[in-house]
């Protein structure tokens, strides 16, 4: 088996830290993830799963930590990982009082596309 530099991984967290206050969501987590590579997050409710795709995806930022996706840096670099990937989160974590094109719609601003891309 030969080890993969860091620039070939798509995503890299290295001692990932997020609190709210006195609680930590995430405590030092470690993973690397390699292009083609099918990645998931198991765990019960509030073990930290959304905690960490919303730092991944560039919607929260971590307290501690070496983050990258896509190359680019987690702290400093947000909009470019946000024209970088597609993410939608699951049924649960969308508005139920908007329709599905509204939700679409929304997340699709938050991700900075205009309207001609969302239609």
């Amino acid at each position: 088996m030969t080890m993969k530099s860091d620039n070939q991984y798509v995503i890299i967290a290295h001692d990932m830290v997020k609190k709210f206050g006195r609680f930590t969501a995430n405590d030092h987590l470690n993973f690397r993830v390699a292009e083609g590579e099918i990645f998931g997050f198991l765990g019960a409710n509030g073990a930290g799963k959304t905690t960490a795709m919303r730092i991944l995806c560039g919607l929260s930022a971590p307290t501690a930590g070496e983050i990258s996706v896509a190359g680019y840096n987690v702290y400093r670099q947000t909009e470019k990982i946000k024209r970088s990937i597609g993410y939608m989160s699951q049924k649960f974590s969308l508005y139920e009082d908007l329709t599905v094109r509204e939700n679409f719609r929304f997340y699709g601003g938050i991700y900075g596309l205009n309207n001609s891309r969302l239609y």
